[in-house]
């Protein structure tokens, strides 16, 4: 029975999302490399491998030791943190770990301190604006891969980006806009540098990219990780329909404030995280209320929404003529709008058939 704030998955509908974005990878030709940091959990990622997924995406090295008891080809998608070297040489000797560079002090530090060996992706930066070399930089490419020859232990496997831009965007087109931009940047670096390296590989992914875009001319690899849930700011983003959002917040009622119009739940800022959506009107939503008991296209109920969250505490804008169709112990279902932000608040997960499942 769930008494307190408990995150929900939908076994079904993951695996139908699993599923769908398998098969688009098979029917692209692309390495299926999806990003694990979404869901964390040792049992979601094994529904991974009925879809015959072999790879996966990390984003630490505490992930990767977490993942590395079932999953030997691991790619650590963060800049190495030089100071965990102890982590980096205790991987290598077991899985084949993939890792980020982008500055040649990294690598010189590698070359010094590498026990085992590791392969490495020079990270690009697409337009996201957030790390990476820029593509343009061919002399600090260069300069990089000529410090990693001198290390017998270090192997350059390819490029790799994240167009992680796109969420800012607002529909289809605007996405598959940023999405062919990106590659217009990425794809012209494996003609460049495949001469010297023609083995190398261009690894890329975003969520809202692989989900919605049919163009991946170039590309070797996907990593796309929050579409294994899905959420509020990628439906409005256009990644998903409401019915592919395969978790909810299931949170109590408290108290009630007919007065206001307002209804107060269990369930906060550390339950949710604090992301939130700027719908019509200037209108901040923390996420939407749906009825259970439904599939439809329409399973949010109407103008009734997350209004606003502090610690332990959330308030749920009702219309006024609903009010009295809740009650204190009542349970709420809310969607997230970020699904990677709220599951990663959880300690555990339960689907819908009340089993419980651990994570990292």
């Amino acid at each position: 029975m769930i008494t307190k704030p408990t995150l929900l998955i939908d076994k079904e509908k993951c695996q139908k999302n699993i599923r769908k974005m398998a098969l688009k990878a098979e029917k692209q030709q692309l390495i299926f490399r999806p990003h694990f940091k979404t869901h964390q959990s040792i049992e979601i990622g094994n529904w991974f491998k009925a879809f015959g997924v072999k790879k996966i995406t990390v984003s630490s090295l505490d992930m990767a030791m977490y993942f590395s008891k079932d999953w030997n080809d691991i790619t650590v998608a963060f800049p190495v943190n030089i100071l965990e070297i102890k982590q980096i040489n205790q991987l290598a000797r077991t899985i084949t770990l993939n890792i980020l560079i982008e500055s040649i002090d990294t690598v010189s530090f590698l070359e010094a301190h590498l026990q085992s060996p590791v392969n490495f992706f020079i990270k690009i930066d697409v337009g996201y604006n957030r790390t990476g070399v820029s593509p343009h930089h061919t002399d600090k490419i260069n300069n990089i891969l000529k410090a990693s020859n001198a290390s017998s232990l270090l192997t350059f496997k390819g490029f790799l980006a994240h167009a992680g831009h796109t969420y800012q965007c607002r529909s289809k087109q605007e996405i598959i806009d940023v999405h062919e931009k990106a590659l217009s940047l990425f794809t012209p670096l494996k003609k460049q540098f495949s001469t010297l390296y023609p083995d190398l590989i261009l690894s890329y992914g975003d969520t809202p990219s692989c989900s919605v875009s049919d163009n991946f001319n170039g590309i070797d690899e996907i990593r796309p990780g929050n579409f294994v849930f899905y959420d509020l700011t990628q439906h409005y983003i256009g990644s998903n329909t409401i019915n592919e959002i395969a978790v909810t917040m299931v949170c109590p009622i408290v108290a009630i404030h007919p007065e206001k119009n307002e209804i107060l739940i269990y369930g906060g800022g550390v339950h949710f995280s604090k992301d939130y959506l700027i719908l019509e009107e200037d209108k901040k939503i923390y996420g939407l209320i749906i009825d259970p008991t439904t599939n439809t296209p329409t399973r949010c109920i109407p103008d009734t929404y997350l209004k606003s969250i502090s610690q332990e505490h959330g308030i749920i804008a009702v219309p006024e003529q609903d009010i009295s169709q809740y009650n204190i112990g009542q349970l709420i279902h809310i969607l997230p709008v970020h699904a990677c932000m709220t599951a990663n608040s959880m300690k555990k997960y339960i689907t819908n058939s009340q089993k419980t499942i651990e994570r990292l």
